[in-house]
């Protein structure tokens, strides 16, 4: 192996923000980086973490106690870097508990991160080198923004991340375009609150003014905006978007969190008087957009008339996309301070009642389909059948939604990152069976 080869194992948890996060690291480090497969054969191991509620800094937490078990004795040991939210939000803790790891990453000096990585490996980073995809071929992310200035009741974001900060808009097209370069088709716009890119910044940008950029960009083939506040949807905007056309797709991931206005209120989330609002505004503009949406079932003070509410509301709407969370009261937050905790036995069965209501809809939604020709973008061959792939529709986006599974003639096998035409035979509650 080349002396210069740096072999790192690398863990990105969480958000997609925080894969862009590892992968302009990783990228950071030079070309000569490669895969360790396991961290005991690595000279460097990342571990990105998640802190935005207790599962996922449980989950963070194990998987550095795992990665500390796994290269514990070794001579000479690999160096152990920990990032990210978590690091930002127990660091004075984890650094007293776990004093085997090396470095210890916070999200507020994210633009040292490649100096104090180079400092522990003696090893030479160039920060402004590309980044260094783990989506494979067919997308990559692009976050426009850090932070967050919004301040609902039950989130953490704002105090771990710090309050919104857009990215120039030249600096995002440059880095669109190295993507694409790089051959991915699909670019996913992320950041905590899509909608309200340059809001803060002091010239006169907003996300029309980075849309009208990164669209005519020569090989990009779709483009999706995750991580929509309501607020942010205007007719205004709407009204571009509708007429931006290609590569600009109508799916929208609108995190609404709950639709009565009670709760919503309590929620500190804007549009409580009625959350219907937005959704009819979308349609008003688009005959069948995709609408993707998170929901918060047991927060505090939900009652039993809430939550039919939400359930009517979900019916109603039919989204194309559901996620339904169980209330977490995280420590630092309004509402974990709030009276009428509701038990967690509550949670959970609304939980999985909500699921149970959208999973029907999910059905009919997926049905429709069957028989009609749909562009895939293809990601990935199958592990075990051959000639069968899996790959997205249009309005499913990458990791959180369904899949297309297409098959296609064993003598024409397909390229991940290629868009085939191909005819759905068969609907599943969430995929879609397809042959090209």
């Amino acid at each position: 192996m080349n002396s210069n080869t740096l072999r790192v194992h690398a863990v990105s948890l969480g958000c997609p923000k925080n894969r862009v996060d590892t992968e302009r690291l990783l990228g950071s480090l030079g070309p000569e980086v490669v895969p360790a497969g396991h961290p005991e054969n690595a000279d460097l191991v990342l571990i990105n973490t998640c802190g935005f509620i207790r599962p996922a800094v449980e989950e963070s937490v194990d998987a550095i106690l795992a990665v500390q078990e796994t290269i514990a004795g070794m001579e000479p040991r690999p160096v152990l870097a920990v990032a990210g939210c978590l690091v930002s939000r127990y660091g004075q803790e984890l650094m007293h508990e776990m004093p085997d790891v090396d470095i210890w990453l916070t999200t507020r000096e994210m633009d040292r991160w490649p100096e104090l990585v180079r400092g522990s490996l003696a090893r030479d980073a160039d920060p402004d080198l590309p980044r260094r995809l783990s989506t494979g071929p067919a997308y990559a992310y692009l976050k426009i923004g850090e932070g967050c200035s919004h301040r609902c009741a039950f989130c953490t974001i704002p105090d771990i991340r710090g309050p919104q900060t857009s990215f120039g808009v030249e600096s995002l097209a440059a880095e669109a375009e190295d993507l694409i370069l790089q051959g991915v088709p699909e670019l996913v716009l992320v950041a905590q609150d899509v909608a309200s890119y340059g809001s803060d910044l002091p010239v006169d940008w907003d996300l029309r003014t980075l849309l009208e950029r990164l669209l005519p960009i020569q090989g990009l083939e779709w483009l999706r905006l995750m991580y929509l506040y309501p607020a942010g949807l205007t007719d205004d905007l709407l009204s571009f978007l509708a007429d931006a056309g290609r590569p600009f797709l109508p799916y929208f991931d609108i995190p609404m969190q709950h639709a009565h206005p009670d709760v919503l209120k309590t929620m500190g989330r804007p549009f409580a008087r009625d959350p219907r609002r937005v959704i009819d505004r979308v349609r008003q503009h688009f005959d069948d957009p995709a609408l993707r949406t998170s929901m918060i079932v047991g927060y505090p003070g939900e009652t039993d008339a809430h939550f039919d509410a939400l359930c009517d509301f979900v019916r109603e709407t039919r989204f194309t996309h559901l996620g339904v969370f169980a209330y977490q009261a995280e420590e630092g937050t309004p509402a974990a301070e709030m009276d009428d905790q509701v038990p967690e036995g509550v949670k959970e069965a609304r939980r999985e009642e909500l699921m149970r209501i959208q999973a029907a809809i999910s059905e009919d939604n997926m049905e429709r389909w069957v028989g009609e020709d749909i562009d895939v973008l293809v990601e990935a061959p199958h592990e075990d059948w051959p000639g069968l792939y899996t790959g997205r529709a249009w309005f499913q986006a990458p990791e959180v939604d369904g899949v297309v599974y297409v098959s296609s003639d064993p003598g024409n096998p397909f390229f991940p990152g290629r868009i085939v035409r191909a005819e759905v035979q068969e609907a599943k509650t969430y995929d879609l069976v397809a042959l090209a």
